[in-house]
This record gives structure tokens, C-alpha cells and sequence, in this order.
């Protein structure tokens, strides 16, 4: 079930024996990954039916299959997005933006049935290209999945604090 799915009919879940150190690990490892542009490394973190989605700043519970979103991404776009990131022709990012990911407030909700592990956390983004600087700040909505190669992410629904994304222009990081 997706994370929009999930909002209209919350699952029941029961208590994890996923820890909130090893979400942060993971999470400390993505943020490691992503701020040295270590793209495909970080692609081997998330599960091939991931979801990674972002809401635009006026409808933060929208429906990925309905509105308008800034990022609406499965693991296949996922893979074209490390590739677009890590091309000389990826303009918005060539050279690569230097970036810092600060990842708080980590709390592990339960497992559903399926034994994904539902989590959140609050993350703040910076990011200096040029002479521009930006700074996200908001609220992870996590979906992990342990497999062979350790906890996984599945889904990541990234809720922006701003009103509007017009001082950023437009979102070409991963947050």
C-alpha cells in the first residue's frame, strides 16, 4: 500500500523490533551518502518498489495518483534521477551543489502486517551552489523494509515546512 493510501486508512501496526538507532543509522548513512553525491550508493539503500514522493508546499496530504506533486518518483525514475544527478548535462546540479543533511526527532512508529516498519523524523537540508544558499526544512514519513543487505528504504514522503518554494526556484537536491 502506498503512503498516500495509507493516509486515507491508516494501517494498524504493531511494535517494531527495528530500533529508532538503526532508522537513524540508516538515515545518518542516506544524509553521508547524498552529501558527498554518492548517488548510486545511495540509490542501494532504497527497495525496488519505492516510493519517494513530495507534495507541493499548498497541499502537503495530496494524492500522488490525483495532484500535482514536486516529486512523484518509483524506484525506476529514482534510477533516471541518479543518472540526470550524476551527468555534466544535469545543468541545475553540474558542478554539483554542496549540500548538508541534518536528520532530528527520529521515532519509530510500529510494523504493519507486512512488516514494514513505519517511522518519521524532521530533517533541515542545506544547500550552497554559487552564491546561493537554500535551506529545507520539514518532516520525513518513513517505510522501511528489512532485507539481505539490512534495513532498506521503501518510502519516503517529504513534507516541506515553507509556504512556497519561490525563494528555492525549484527543488533539484535530494532531500
Amino acid at each position: 500500500m502506498s503512503i498516500a493510501a495509507e493516509r486515507e486508512a491508516p494501517p494498524v501496526l504493531r511494535r517494531s523490533e527495528t530500533t529508532r538507532a538503526e532508522v537513524e543509522d540508516l538515515l545518518y548513512t542516506e544524509a553521508y551518502l547524498l552529501d558527498e553525491w554518492r548517488m548510486d550508493d545511495w540509490l542501494g539503500l532504497w527497495t525496488e518498489d519505492a516510493e519517494y514522493v513530495i507534495p507541493t508546499n499548498d497541499n502537503p496530504e495530496a494524492d500522488p495518483d490525483l495532484d500535482l506533486m514536486y516529486v512523484n518518483h518509483d524506484f525506476r525514475l529514482l534510477k533516471g534521477l541518479v543518472v540526470r544527478l550524476n551527468s555534466v548535462h544535469a545543468h541545475r546540479e553540474y558542478p554539483w551543489s554542496k549540500t548538508r543533511h541534518l536528520v532530528s526527532n527520529v521515532r519509530v512508529l510500529g510494523e504493519d502486517e507486512d512488516g514494514v516498519v513505519h517511522a518519521d523524523g524532521a530533517f533541515t537540508v542545506w544547500r550552497f551552489r554559487n552564491q546561493d544558499r537554500d535551506c529545507f526544512v520539514g518532516h520525513y514519513d518513513l517505510r522501511l523494509r528489512r532485507t539481505d543487505e539490512g534495513l532498506r528504504l521503501k518510502g519516503k514522503w517529504i513534507t516541506l515546512d515553507a509556504c512556497t518554494l519561490a525563494p528555492y526556484g525549484a527543488i533539484s537536491i535530494v532531500l
